[in-house]
Order: C-alpha cells, then sequence, then structure tokens
C-alpha cells in the first residue's frame, strides 16, 4: 500500500470510530489502576481476551481488578471476522507454568469470580479441553474461594465426531465450573461469513451437552447484534437456546475492531436492547443482560 493510500485508509478508520453513537462511548477508567492490572498481566506473559480482543469495557473492569483470562496463547487457529484475536495455523507450544501464572494473577489481584476463556486450538488432540481443568485445578488451590466460569470454543476440529465433542466438554464440566458459557456469536443465517469454522449446530451442542451432563450448572450464550441479523432471527435464536435449556444470555452491540473485520449493518439503540432483553426473560432465561457495551464476561461474577 503506498502512502497516500495508507492515510486514505487510517482517515476513514479515525472517522468510523469517532462517529460511534453517543451511547457506545465510555471513559476508559483511571490509569493508575489500570496500570495495575496490566504490568500483573504483562509480567507473568499471560493474555486477557479484554487486550486481545480489544473489549470496550476493559477500562471498567481493569478498575474493578477484574480481568478475563485468554488460555493457550494469544494465537487463534480460526479466522472469524469479527474477531480482534491474532490468527495462525502453525502449532503452538503451550506453557506450562500458564496454569500457576493464572492462579498467581487470580490472587493478586484479589478475584472472587474468574473468567477462562481460550483461543481456538483445532491443533491440539483434545483442542484444550483438558487445559482449562488443569488451569481451574490450579486456580483453586491458590484460591480455593474463587469461583470459575469458562467461556469454551467448540471443541471441534474439523475431524471430529460429535461424541469426541461431547467428550471435550465432558472433560471441562467435570471440573464443575460455576457457569459454563460457550458463545453462538449470531444468528443461524450469519454463522459462514462471521464464524468461519464454527457452526450453529455445533455451538448448541456444546450446551446441550453441558446439561446432559450435568443438569445443575448453568449455560450460557451470546449474541453480538448489528451484523445484518433481523430481530426476528434473534428471537428465533434465543428460542432455540431455551430449547437446550440455556440459562444465562448477554446481548450486545458489535463493534468493527479495524478495517479488516465486518463492517456494522446497524447500530441497535438502547430501547432495541431493552426489548430484547424483556423477551428473553418472557422466554426463561435466568439471567439476561442486554446492552449496547454488554460483553459476553460483563459483571459475570452478579450473576
Amino acid at each position: 500500500m503506498n502512502h497516500s493510500a495508507h492515510y486514505s485508509t487510517q482517515n476513514h478508520w479515525r472517522r468510523e470510530a469517532t462517529s460511534l453513537p453517543s451511547w457506545l462511548k465510555r471513559p476508559i477508567g483511571k490509569a493508575s489502576q489500570l496500570s495495575t492490572v496490566q504490568q500483573i498481566i504483562k509480567q507473568r506473559n499471560i493474555h486477557t481476551i479484554c487486550e486481545e480482543g480489544r473489549c470496550p469495557n476493559r477500562g471498567e473492569c481493569y478498575s474493578n481488578g477484574t480481568a478475563t483470562f485468554l488460555l493457550m496463547g494469544q494465537t487463534c487457529t480460526r479466522a472469524c471476522a469479527f474477531c480482534q484475536v491474532e490468527k495462525g495455523h502453525a502449532p503452538m507450544i503451550l506453557d506450562p507454568d500458564e496454569p500457576q501464572k493464572v492462579a498467581d494473577a487470580v490472587q493478586l489481584l484479589g478475584l472472587r469470580y474468574v473468567v477462562l476463556t481460550s483461543v481456538a486450538r483445532d491443533d491440539l488432540d483434545d483442542g484444550g479441553a483438558a487445559w482449562f481443568v488443569r488451569v481451574m485445578t490450579a486456580i483453586r488451590q491458590e484460591n480455593p474461594q474463587t469461583q470459575i466460569e469458562v467461556l469454551t470454543p467448540d471443541f471441534w476440529s474439523g475431524k471430529s465426531a460429535v461424541t469426541n465433542q461431547s467428550q471435550r466438554v465432558a472433560t471441562v464440566v467435570t471440573a464443575k465450573p460455576a457457569c459454563y458459557n460457550h458463545n453462538l456469536e449470531t444468528v443461524a443465517r450469519l454463522q459462514d461469513p462471521v464464524r468461519r469454522g464454527a457452526k450453529y449446530d455445533r455451538s448448541l451442542n456444546v450446551l446441550r451437552c453441558v446439561k446432559e451432563i450435568d443438569s445443575s450448572i448453568p449455560t450460557k450464550s451470546g449474541l453480538m447484534l448489528g451484523l445484518g441479523e433481523t430481530e426476528a432471527e434473534v428471537i428465533q435464536t434465543l428460542k432455540d437456546l431455551r430449547q437446550i435449556k440455556c440459562d444465562r444470555l448477554t446481548l450486545g452491540q458489535y463493534m468493527r475492531p479495524s478495517l479488516a473485520h465486518l463492517p456494522v449493518a446497524k447500530y441497535w439503540t438502547p430501547d432495541e436492547f431493552t426489548r430484547l432483553g424483556k423477551i428473553a426473560q418472557d422466554l426463561g432465561f435466568s439471567h439476561v443482560r442486554s446492552a449496547p457495551l454488554v460483553r459476553s464476561s460483563y459483571h459475570a461474577g452478579e450473576d
């Protein structure tokens, strides 16, 4: 790209980033509080989805001394068109010290509720299911009172049967997380362009398996709005989730991380989010968070 084209692209991005609706703009939080969490994370060479995914709430969460840990490195084997996380296909070595590093960070931050998520690791035999358990075990040894929510990938490597996917989910479920989260991200019609390598039914099967293995564990899923979905499609997705007994729901606005990602088709208003949240409650979800800046881990411990 020549200099003038690069300048034009940067100009375009600045205009797009600064023209957000007023309800999507928020303060980043106190610099000193942000720095404390960032130092703890960086000193241990561990990762958070807050930073890797450029979450709009990271200022608020850091100010409250919380973070969602991103396990198994910062390179994902999928190439979802909405996500800022780095992509790659070469096998990546797991850091054997990561479980202890995360446990130490949880202790230093004084967390009582932790969310563990990960990049997709299709290069691993079990997709990383056992690694979730290793990190959970390390956290509990150092912080026995801390509750742990997991936000897992679909554990589907493209060469696995449904039974293998179920076995991988079972590995995590038997470690008894406080909540098992897996995001559908979008409606059925938009899965292919938005979630490359993922499938709507595969994701529903993750949440179905959790309930079949241990019905006492709450399940949770989330959608990003603004990718071109209709309200009727969103409502149908909520019904599909309730049919497999999904308990908790998050609805938030998709915000384009860069010009290389999918454009925003629509900015849903706060009133529209409120209406969808009420529909979700009427459908029987026990906990619903529906607002433009809601993300899957936002205020998770309050559920």
